[in-house]
């Protein structure tokens, strides 16, 4: 029996190092913003944000690639400022939160792209399609610790999808050309973390 507990104490002491360059982050949605625009009527862009959301990043700071991101949205949380057109986006016409209340994002890669920026591919999950997507991703900022003790990164994220790739296909002709609202979907995300 002792030696037993002694290979396991050995065991534990080596895989320490491993353990020990990796640390996990959740994100603080008090100091955090998940914000999309999209083309209208083909003369201006109309800005939306999601006012719910969760997610953790466990960063290994020896090997990215063993670094993981897992994100979900309450998809009822949209917020364009106008009560009216955030009931259609959560309506069948788009969303449809009903039937697909979550949007998710998984990472399954990243890697270095330069100073201080990363890429970040992962599974991209909305109205119930999956698409993989890359995050352009600033940071994450070197590690701070706050008044009360904990400690903080951030980081600024940005892509650019489809909406009809995600099955949110609804639109209308303009007489005099175009459509109501443009295809491409531009996500900004400004995330602040605290490591746990």
């Amino acid at each position: 029996m002792k030696i037993i507990t002694r290979i396991a104490a050995i065991g534990s002491l080596l895989l320490l190092p491993c353990w020990a360059s990796a640390a996990t982050w959740a994100i603080d949605p008090d100091h955090s913003n998940i914000q999309f625009k999209v083309r209208h009527l083909m003369v201006s862009n109309v800005s939306g944000k999601f006012g719910k959301f969760q997610g953790t990043v466990v960063s290994d700071e020896k090997d990215l690639r063993k670094s993981m991101v897992d994100m979900s949205i309450d998809a009822a949380s949209v917020n364009t400022g106008v009560a009216k057109r955030d009931d259609d986006l959560r309506s069948p016409n788009f969303l449809d939160v009903a039937k697909y209340p979550t949007i998710t994002f998984r990472s399954n890669n990243v890697e270095t792209a330069g100073e201080g920026m990363l890429k970040v591919t992962g599974d991209l999950t909305i109205h119930g399609v999956t698409r993989s997507v890359v995050l352009d991703v600033e940071g994450p900022t070197p590690e701070l610790k706050d008044p009360w003790g904990k400690v903080r990164r951030g980081v600024s994220a940005t892509t650019k999808i489809n909406r009809k790739d995600f099955g949110l296909t609804w639109n209308q002709a303009l007489e005099a050309g175009g459509v109501v609202v443009g295809d491409a979907v531009t996500i900004a995300i400004d995330a602040e973390f605290v490591r746990e």
